[in-house]
């Protein structure tokens, strides 16, 4: 620290001219100086408050008790939203209204209708189906994969349309529904006839023919649902078990815990949900996933 001060004829120390205004006050020897603001700051701050009463004066500011102080400009970003929304919407339309009167086949046979199909039916899967179905329809446990070629209610765009507005199992008296018998907790096949069904089904799942007991059980308690030759039925819902897409699961455990007791999988109608146009481009996005058929 510098020592600004220096000392009259008789020893006692006076502030030079240089030294600096100080407020008057000082603790433990440090005293605050009284400087000024930079003019920068000054001029900045300033400006800072001019824009700010601008504001406040022309855009929405000051709440009330029932209201609030609207601006001289009269903006609302409420109604800024509201006509965007507005334009987008009639942007839109000269796109979708023509499918309004046309199914999903004949969207899809329409190259420029398809090309808004896709894009449009993207965007609502990943917004309400994704969720269960996974992005993209890679499916999950317990929920079905849409990627592949095996439909459980059938893979046409008509039967998939039917599928996503009636859902499954659900209160749509219109849904698909299908259960599974729980051969082991009913008790209509014991432990051991369980667990040589379940080899046998597995055997089906790897192009094996299967023990002629598993045989046997599988004619007797499946073959009705899921074919002769296990290549499943969609007037049942009852899913192919010749190859290697499982549901829930196919160690030999899993199959052996579904006989007993099985699960069923529920699916939301979407009609009231999405409007048949969206039902109509969702279908035509997932028809597209797995080929389709």
């Amino acid at each position: 620290m510098v020592d600004q001060t220096h000392y009259d004829t008789h020893g006692e120390s006076k502030p030079s001219a240089e030294s600096p205004k100080t407020m008057g006050h000082e603790w433990d020897g440090i005293a605050e100086y009284n400087n000024p603001l930079p003019r920068w700051w000054v001029i900045v701050f300033m400006v800072c408050v001019v824009w700010a009463v601008g504001y406040a004066v022309l855009m929405p500011s000051f709440p009330a008790a029932k209201a609030y102080f609207a601006g001289m400009l009269g903006y609302s970003s409420r109604a800024s939203l509201r006509d965007n929304l507005t334009e987008t919407a009639d942007t839109r339309a000269a796109w979708l209204e023509p499918m309004r009167s046309l199914d999903a086949p004949a969207i899809a046979a329409n190259p420029d209708l398809l090309q808004v199909a896709m894009r449009g039916g993207e965007v609502i899967f990943k917004e309400n189906c994704a969720a269960c179905h996974g992005v993209g329809g890679v499916g999950a446990r317990g929920y079905p994969a849409l990627v592949d070629d095996e439909w459980l209610w059938g893979g046409t765009l008509p039967e998939v349309v039917a599928t996503i507005t009636h859902g499954v199992r659900n209160e749509d008296p219109q849904s698909h529904a299908s259960l599974m018998p729980a051969f082991g907790r009913d008790g209509i096949l014991q432990r051991p006839e369980i667990q040589t069904l379940a080899d046998y089904v597995l055997a089906l799942s790897e192009g094996k023919p299967g023990a002629e007991a598993g045989h046997a059980l599988f004619e007797a308690n499946c073959a009705v649902c899921h074919g002769a030759n296990g290549e499943g039925t969609k007037e049942n819902g009852a899913p192919a078990l010749n190859n290697q897409i499982w549901l829930y699961g196919g160690t030999r455990n899993d199959v052996v815990a579904q006989i007993t007791a099985p699960r069923h999988g529920v699916m939301p109608f979407w009609s009231g949900r999405l409007s048949e146009v969206d039902i109509k481009q969702v279908a035509i996005y997932v028809h597209s996933l797995g080929g389709g058929q």
